[in-house]
């Protein structure tokens, strides 16, 4: 009885498939849906924006005199006077081969725009989003070990005040205060219009003229991650397992670093990912506000032009962007949580 049950278990054993299997059925199914919401991110930017009112010619003759001619010729040398299928399938080619087509203001590659100013919007909202995270979470954390103090009513509330503020508003009392009456920071642009000449200097300069959108940008998302980090925390402090830590002789500290604080992690994982990306999208605001040479003040070019190629390029790169931090989101949230590997 006893060896028949053991080779029941052993034909079980070996009848189970390798754990590398699930994983790559995992990652398979996420791809798939990343892929799909790409493809129709390329569709959405270019029948969208075909729908947009406004004419690039028509607006171009109000800069300089032009016949209509002259516009003809302008509009042929476009591309715009070719059928629609003629275009969406330049459009195709030029997205898939990372060219974009060139830009009707600046009269350049798109693609070379966007390299250009692309790490100038990372630097941006790479510095905000490290901030933001670091001080969401620890005054979550801290917040929720400390429910219904002085201290949790006071983050709690500084941060839902913040989270309630329109960006754009908060960038312009930022820029009148701070820039204009005080004079404390500069009030646009990446750099001095003398920029120093030292390593150092430089970089001091750019730092000074990152103040005002980098307090801005972390004032209207952090509070969102000492939101959810705090929730997740104040449900975690009823376990059973806190009890036993505290049974063993683990000081509060210990209990909260090492147990609790792990644990109320894993929904903030999502968020903190899903974030990234919205941040480097939601930089239009700001870098319009502040006249940060980045892709959000490309973009507002583009949509003022109108200009098609560079609002359809800069449009894949953001969408492109959040997909990917999505996609990332899900594989850190399967490493992080045992029960998605599971399901």
């Amino acid at each position: 009885m006893s060896t028949a049950v053991a080779s029941t278990v052993t034909v079980g054993e070996t009848d189970e498939p390798p754990r590398s299997v699930p994983a790559i059925k995992y990652f398979l199914s996420k791809l798939g849906g990343s892929a799909i919401s790409m493809v129709m991110v390329i569709l959405l930017g270019f029948f969208a924006f075909k729908l947009l009112p406004g004419d690039p010619v028509a607006l171009m003759a109000r800069e300089r005199p032009m016949s209509v001619e002259q516009m003809d010729q302008l509009r042929a040398q476009l591309g715009l006077n070719k059928p629609l299928i003629v275009q969406f399938w330049d459009y195709l080619v030029n997205v898939f081969t990372l060219n974009f087509g060139n830009s009707y203001v600046y009269k350049q590659s798109v693609a070379s725009l966007i390299g250009e100013y692309f790490w100038n919007t990372i630097l941006l909202t790479g510095t905000s989003a490290v901030i933001a995270i670091a001080l969401g979470l620890w005054l979550g954390q801290r917040s929720a070990w400390k429910h219904g103090s002085w201290f949790d009513r006071i983050s709690t509330g500084i941060a839902l005040v913040f989270w309630s503020v329109p960006t754009f508003w908060l960038a312009l009392l930022l820029l009148m205060v701070f820039g204009g009456s005080l004079q404390w920071f500069p009030t646009g642009g990446m750099m001095s219009p003398s920029p120093p000449t030292g390593t150092l200097d430089k970089v001091l300069d750019v730092a000074s003229h990152m103040v005002l959108p980098v307090i801005t940008m972390v004032a209207v998302v952090y509070a969102q991650y000492l939101m959810v980090m705090r929730a997740s925390l104040i449900e975690e402090m009823g376990e059973d397992y806190l009890t036993t830590a505290r049974a063993k002789g683990l000081r509060e500290d210990k209990v909260r670093t090492r147990h609790a604080v792990p644990n109320a992690l894993l929904p903030t994982v999502t968020l903190v990912f899903m974030h990234i990306g919205g941040l480097i999208a939601g930089a239009v605001t700001v870098e319009t506000v502040f006249s940060w040479p980045g892709l959000g003040k490309l973009t507002y070019d583009a949509i003022s032009g109108p200009d098609l190629p560079l609002l359809q390029g800069t449009f894949v790169v953001f969408s492109a962007i959040i997909i990917v931090t999505n996609l990332m989101a899900d594989l850190v949230y399967r490493l992080l949580d045992p029960r998605v590997r599971t399901a």
